[in-house]
């Protein structure tokens, strides 16, 4: 396993993806659990067969693989759905998250959150990328064409911004140009090599 690991968190539509590609561009192995929590429900997985058991042939698609829209709507309509999810695919994802990071190569390695629930125990520090409400709704407005009142039902479903803050060992503000956020993986990549140089 890389000895050391960088976590990246933030609320929707703060831009983590974007800031994981730039440390992806300068060599970073990236443990991602958006992209672990994809590959956990692709078809004949445990999890797999455990959603379409519950939910039905509604939450396929003709490839028969999930319908993200149609699950993503009946977890946030229902809380028990939401919570019955996540200790699903809880293990399972933090599995996939570890194999990947235990296999890394690179100098350190960052660990993406989806949306984070403090400090995991399998990072050295953390990032949290920092947007303000209406950027955060904007973005998603454009990125999944979702409604505001489904995407202020899943901003309320995730760590509050003042919490988030509150776990950061460094803060990424990601309200400006992709030129000046280019800039501050940068400096922070540097620091990093540093750190775990000297882990």
């Amino acid at each position: 396993m890389t000895h050391y690991v960088v976590g990246i968190t933030g609320g929707i539509g703060s831009g983590k993806s974007t800031v994981a590609e730039r440390f992806e561009k300068l060599g970073i192995v990236v443990a991602d659990a958006d992209q672990a929590s994809r590959e956990i429900v692709e078809p004949g997985q445990d999890a797999y067969l455990a959603i379409l058991e519950k939910f039905g042939n509604p939450v396929l698609l003709e490839d028969g693989t999930l319908n993200r829209a149609y699950l993503r709507q009946k977890i946030f309509a229902e809380k028990t759905n939401r919570l019955w999810l996540e200790k699903l695919t809880h293990l399972p994802i933090m599995q996939n998250l570890k194999d990947k990071l235990q296999s890394a190569k690179s100098a350190y390695g960052i660990l993406m959150l989806s949306t984070g629930a403090g400090k995991s125990p399998l990072m050295d520090r953390m990032i949290v990328v920092d947007v303000t409400p209406d950027v955060q709704i904007s973005r998603v407005k454009e990125r999944d064409h979702n409604d505001e009142a489904l995407i202020r039902k899943i901003m309320a479903s995730q760590p509050n911004r003042e919490d988030r803050l509150s776990w950061a060992d460094d803060v990424i503000e990601n309200n400006g140009d992709l030129v000046s956020l280019k800039q501050t993986v940068y400096d922070l990549h540097q620091y990093y090599l540093r750190l775990a140089n000297h882990a």
